[in-house]
């Protein structure tokens, strides 16, 4: 039989009016939250981006940073690996005689705990024999079987290191090293956001100043073609105004093309927070200046080639390396001694009949010697992590002299592009006189077009100038934060 499903417009349309006010009671209960939610977003897409919010999205989206952060895991999973050397080992077993005189059988099981503090390992367990066994077997047991207990423990080498225990310490110490190598990483991304940030910006004011250029272009060739219906002006006047109009039209169509290239650069580092896809930021977005900057103090360097040399990660991270190569160097001293190990075991008798030769009770020490002649193995070893500890001091050294050249040069950058956007300000000055100037003397009829057009493109010229050096200090300024590990 077929059902006949009423439509939604069926459904809405004999709807009882008191279903039709409920419904309009939960939209009017709905409607104050769902503006609520949506209202921050649209606020953040209207106001201006600042460089804070892009590298807020480095630290939490941005993908190379999350992969360095995961060296952080794998160095944790590593260490743990070396703690598997110091589990408690089970271990059990057994033998039998298919055919032969002695028709006897053996099992045990064992525990095994590796001491972590000193070399050697504690062990118990029990072991059980049965049938006929010869006199000479130790392992055989009342009918009941025995437990087990013992230790062994080295004297000389093994004792205060050993290869677990130095695996296990260098496990610790690349815990440690993973933090040098993502903060080098981090300060890196926070340098090329800053820069992609500032190559935006600068990229959009320039813009601006190419539309403005050619809007006057255009505003002007408006009266210059009143003025030659007149019989004011020649008409190869305003040929040449259009041609400045076409040149210009190009002017922002390269300015555009740079502003979008600038754009996509950004957006690999300014992320959605839901979803960490890559942003395309608005060119309503784009503040109205440069943010305002005190002037570089050449006082200041002395303290931060100090704060560098100890906070720049390149040292701690040589600092932990030489730790692992000490690490290596004591464990090949380590292998030139002989070793000398002892140990004692203990066994007891459970209840149950025993043979005669063997007592319910019994205890064994050992001692076992062994050294090899030549120890060449252990010499090799000790000089290469004799060398590697020289070659790391040696780094060690360059990396100081390296991070002061750093932050002296990025200083230098930093100076120089201060006083450059000083003068270019002083330029920007000028020039805009000089136009005002120009201008003012068309209108007098004492100079001509040609004359105008020339200031208005140095003073174009003037402010692009000023914006490429606004753009170049910020950029050293990244580079000067960079060097001195100075994160935001």
């Amino acid at each position: 039989m077929k059902i006949n499903t009423p439509t939604a417009r069926k459904t809405i349309a004999f709807a009882s009016p008191s279903v039709r006010r409920c419904r309009a009671a939960m939209v009017a209960l709905v409607l104050p939250f769902a503006s609520l939610e949506a209202a921050p977003e649209e606020k953040e897409k209207s106001r201006p981006l600042l460089l804070a919010d892009v590298l807020q999205s480095v630290k939490t989206q941005y993908p190379p940073y999350l992969a360095a952060m995961i060296e952080q895991d794998i160095a944790n999973g590593r260490a743990r690996q070396a703690m598997g050397a110091f589990d408690l080992n089970l271990s059990a077993g057994g033998a039998f005689a298919p055919a032969g005189y002695y028709d006897g059988q053996t099992a045990y099981t064992m525990l095994e705990q590796p001491f972590s503090n000193w070399g050697g390992s504690v062990y118990g367990g029990y072991r059980l024999s049965s049938g006929f066994l010869p006199n000479y077997n130790k392992d055989r047991t009342s009918t009941d079987g025995e437990g087990v207990l013992g230790f062994r423990i080295p004297l000389l080498r093994d004792g205060t290191i050993d290869r677990r225990r130095a695996t296990l310490w260098q496990a610790k110490i690349d815990q440690e090293l993973a933090d040098p190598i993502i903060f080098r990483q981090y300060l890196d991304f926070v340098r090329a956001a800053s820069i992609a940030y500032y190559g935006w910006l600068s990229a959009g004011m320039r813009l601006s100043l190419s539309e403005e250029l050619l809007r006057v272009a255009k505003e002007r060739d408006s009266g210059i073609a009143e003025q030659v219906k007149t019989g004011a002006s020649a008409p190869i006047v305003q040929v040449d105004n259009q041609r400045l109009v076409v040149s210009r039209e190009i002017a922002v169509v390269q300015a555009r093309r740079r502003l979008q290239a600038a754009t996509i650069e950004l957006s690999l580092f300014y992320r959605d927070r839901r979803s960490a896809e890559p942003i395309l930021a608005a060119r309503t977005r784009l503040p109205s200046s440069f943010p305002k900057h005190s002037s570089p103090s050449d006082s200041q360097l002395t303290v931060d080639i100090a704060k560098a040399r100890i906070f720049r990660p390149e040292i701690r991270r040589i600092e932990l390396t030489l730790e692992k190569a000490d690490i290596d160097r004591r464990l090949a001293k380590n292998n030139l001694l002989p070793s000398l190990e002892v140990g004692v075991q203990a066994a007891q008798g459970l209840n149950g009949r025993t043979p005669r030769d063997v007592e319910r009770t019994e205890m064994e020490a050992k001692v076992e010697f062994k050294v090899p002649l030549q120890r060449r193995e252990a010499k090799g070893r000790l000089d290469v992590a004799q060398a590697q500890i020289d070659r790391l001091d040696q780094e060690m050294l360059f990396a100081r002299q390296r991070i002061t050249a750093d932050v002296r040069d990025s200083h230098s950058a930093l100076l120089a592009a201060n006083e450059v956007l000083r003068q270019t300000r002083r330029n920007v000055d000028l020039s805009q006189q000089l136009a005002g100037a120009e201008a003012e003397r068309l209108k007098q009829g004492a100079t001509d077009l040609l004359a105008l057009q020339i200031r208005e493109q140095a003073n174009f010229d003037a402010k692009v100038l000023e914006v490429e050096a606004q753009f170049e200090y910020f950029r050293a300024l990244a580079n000067y934060n960079a060097a001195i590990a100075a994160s935001p």
